[in-house]
């Protein structure tokens, strides 16, 4: 039988997500085709009920604006996808002759990963971008990163829930507050984690860049294309530390590829390397 996984979203064109799990799948010898698949909110559920009729699924790798979504589109909720209400994969496990479709969030994985690897303080002072389904993933995130309080900035505060659900889950105090407070709080954290769109920080980088103040923390920036962001490049020329959304991407989808083949010890540094080469991204020190 012939297998296949794929990633969700709208839009999607842009994703790095095909190249980084075919690659971990040639490495691995396995015979998984990976596509990408341009689908809103309202057409999940028809799709997820298409899925259910077909053979070979392995897993869905889920992003914006599905990721709420699939909740209800899943068997099984697992892990801290459960506390958060976020589900950004669905592994295709079987079991006693049936197929259970298994949601799990691999952001929180991704960001913990990303931001350590770029050598981020212990217990660090923190803020957050954005209150949606990744600012929830990264608010779960700082809370493994020994972070008991954390400041969320957001352009409505009304739309915050998922973070304040989030934080509630995790144990994580969180102040919501407008964009508009946020660029000396964010120029002073020693992380930042922006989970806005593209292009939704470029007002916030002109106002951290007239602070001139420096930002000596770390700025993890999910919005990877384009790239640079100009917060990116503001908190670079300030004498930070960034991390683009693809490291993010890279060690989320090392977990993904671990839950959708089954072979967890196999994803090993080879294959991480490969999966790094095909984004560009550098190899690892491991």
């Amino acid at each position: 039988m012939s297998h296949r996984a794929a990633v969700l979203g709208h839009p999607i064109s842009h994703s790095k997500s095909p190249a980084l799990h075919l690659a971990a799948y040639g490495r691995l010898g396995l015979d998984i085709a990976y596509t990408a698949v341009d689908l809103t909110e309202q057409a999940l559920p028809a799709f997820m009920e298409q899925v259910r009729q077909q053979d070979g699924w392995r897993g869905l790798s889920v992003t914006m604006p599905l990721k709420t979504g699939m909740v209800a589109e899943v068997d099984e909720v697992r892990g801290v996808a459960r506390t958060l209400g976020v589900v950004n994969t669905v592994a295709f496990e079987e079991s006693g002759g049936s197929v259970r479709r298994v949601g799990y969030n691999t952001d929180v994985a991704g960001i913990v990963n990303a931001v350590r690897y770029a050598g981020a303080l212990p217990s660090p002072s923190a803020v957050v971008l954005g209150g949606g389904g990744t600012a929830a993933a990264a608010v779960a995130a700082l809370k493994d990163l020994g972070t008991g309080h954390a400041q969320v900035f957001v352009r409505d505060p009304s739309r915050a829930t998922e973070a304040l659900a989030a934080a509630a889950g995790v144990g994580v105090s969180i102040d919501v507050r407008p964009m508009t407070e946020a660029a000396a709080p964010t120029a002073r954290a020693d992380v930042v984690i922006s989970t806005l769109p593209p292009r939704a920080a470029d007002n916030l980088a002109v106002s951290i860049a007239a602070l001139g103040s420096g930002t000596p923390g770390v700025l993890l920036d999910v919005a990877y294309d384009p790239w640079p962001s100009r917060i990116a490049a503001v908190w670079q020329a300030g004498g930070g530390t960034v991390v683009p959304g693809l490291e993010m991407l890279l060690y989320q989808a090392v977990e993904q590829v671990r839950l959708f083949t089954g072979r967890g010890d196999d994803v090993n540094a080879a294959v991480i390397d490969v999966m790094c080469d095909s984004v560009g991204l550098p190899r690892r020190a491991f």
